[in-house]
């Protein structure tokens, strides 16, 4: 049995086991000095523990009878997403250390995490798939745009490039795990249950970022209108990483659609060339 799709069949999901930020906490405005933007990546770590936990178990449900190379894949892919996970526990625990209430905000994500549980099997893997188009996109985007983490703390840098380059790497396992377990499915029924979960998705990954965000800026003094018009301005202005999302929720949309269809790997060498860098190297980049 073989699956047809456009991965690669020469991609390397890479088994790296790095430690970040074990010596000293960044500033509490890590990211430039602005609390905006420091409040937002917080945000996004904050939900990446339990949520990768969440994708590493809605994808090993469907590995026992996926072909090769896909289950090696699998295997790959929960490597590194349990890697992921263990550096942002260890980088909220740092929020916590400089004076953030994390625990609002990890409820959060948990409640809705178990609101996805209550679903059916396929439909938390349409979700993965979703949520795993969305790290892939703002992956891509922190990665070719260098002023999304030029301003962030060195170790911090590293650790949102580290985690970037993998979440490429590994960007369709998921979505090909899906194909695999719905190959008997109609392909219309296929393509709207995957459009649908991925709407759904949009609405809950949205509220649940912009909550966190407004909770830790609360917390700051600062979730008032001159700094939100600032973030949003970052977020969805021209270059922006939320507006790039949006562009790519429309692009998971069409009919066809698959993750490598893009092939980003050119990208994944010069990130990689960064992240092995000497840290001179890497500011002046």
């Amino acid at each position: 049995m073989t699956l047809d799709t456009p991965t690669p069949p020469d991609l390397r999901i890479e088994k790296r086991d790095m430690k970040f930020g074990r010596e000293q906490a960044p500033p509490r405005w890590w990211h430039s000095g602005d609390p905006g933007r420091t409040a937002f990546f917080n945000a996004l770590s904050s939900t990446f523990p339990v949520g990768e936990k969440f994708f590493m178990t809605s994808v090993r449900q469907y590995r026992e009878g996926t072909p090769q190379p896909l289950r090696g894949q699998i295997d790959d892919f929960i490597y590194q997403e349990s890697m992921h996970s263990r550096e942002h526990v260890v980088f909220n625990r740092q929020a916590e250390d400089v004076g953030y209430d994390i625990a609002p905000l990890e409820e959060r994500a948990r409640r809705t995490i178990a609101w996805a549980k209550r679903r059916p099997p396929i439909q938390q893997l349409a979700a993965t798939c979703a949520l795993e188009h969305f790290t892939a996109t703002l992956a891509h985007d922190a990665l070719a745009n260098p002023g999304h983490l030029g301003g962030a703390s060195e170790e911090a840098r590293r650790l949102w490039r580290w985690h970037a380059i993998e979440e490429i790497e590994h960007k369709a396992v998921a979505y090909d795990t899906y194909l695999h377990a719905t190959r008997d499915m109609m392909p219309l029924r296929r393509w709207l249950k995957r459009c649908a979960v991925m709407g759904v998705t949009t609405l809950r990954f949205h509220y649940v970022i912009f909550r966190n965000t407004a909770d830790l800026l609360r917390q700051d003094g600062r979730n008032d209108w001159a700094t939100w018009r600032h973030l949003l301005a970052y977020l969805y202005g021209r270059h922006g990483l939320m507006r790039h999302l949006l562009k790519g929720v429309v692009g998971y949309m069409r009919p066809g659609f698959h993750p490598w269809q893009h092939d980003d790997r050119p990208l994944l060498a010069e990130a990689l060339a960064l992240l092995n860098a000497p840290a001179s190297r890497e500011q002046a980049a």
